[in-house]
């Protein structure tokens, strides 16, 4: 079954010209990863052009976006694309948006929360779990790295913590 799922690969910071460019924050491994698509949002997108600014962003052309006036519109929209249209990984490899939602239990069995976000500040990926609520309050959170001895097995279904990284802050 094709996995549909909006991925967001990159956002519209603003108007790049008078004839409708647009400037991109990209969220993806640079430019390369957008040149793959054509088109964006349920194809309500067609790219035309696309170059790297030279400051990790980067400079697109839609057929659908004529002036500056609609250019400056478009500012905050996040471009996406569906799951299955993404390249296959290797072993070991994941994307962010397969690893959000899932159930994370520990190696000892118990349910710990949900993976809500990916973050990495540069020396890897990290993990935000959140506890289940109690009471009507949210549940705590607690970061966890995505190595292997912090979470030996993840798949579509899960995410295994080691016992000794699912404290809470």
């Amino acid at each position: 079954m094709a996995d549909t799922r909006p991925v967001t690969l990159a956002a519209i910071t603003g108007a790049h010209s008078l004839t409708g460019e647009v400037r991109l924050k990209l969220f993806g491994e640079g430019v390369a990863s957008l040149k793959r698509h054509r088109a964006f949002n349920d194809s309500t997108l067609t790219l035309e052009k696309l170059k790297d600014d030279g400051k990790g962003g980067a400079i697109a052309r839609f057929a659908e976006v004529a002036d500056r006036t609609a250019a400056e519109k478009l500012r905050g929209t996040a471009l996406t694309v569906p799951r299955d249209t993404l390249p296959a990984l290797a072993e070991g490899e994941y994307y962010y948006t397969d690893l959000l939602g899932l159930p994370a239990i520990s190696t000892d069995g118990e349910a710990l929360g949900t993976c809500i976000a990916v973050e990495n500040f540069g020396a890897g990926d990290v993990l935000e779990i959140q506890r289940a609520s109690v009471d009507g309050k949210p549940g705590k959170k607690f970061m966890v790295p995505m190595r292997a001895e912090a979470v030996p097995e993840w798949d579509s279904e899960r995410l295994v913590i080691t016992a000794a990284f699912a404290v809470e802050d």
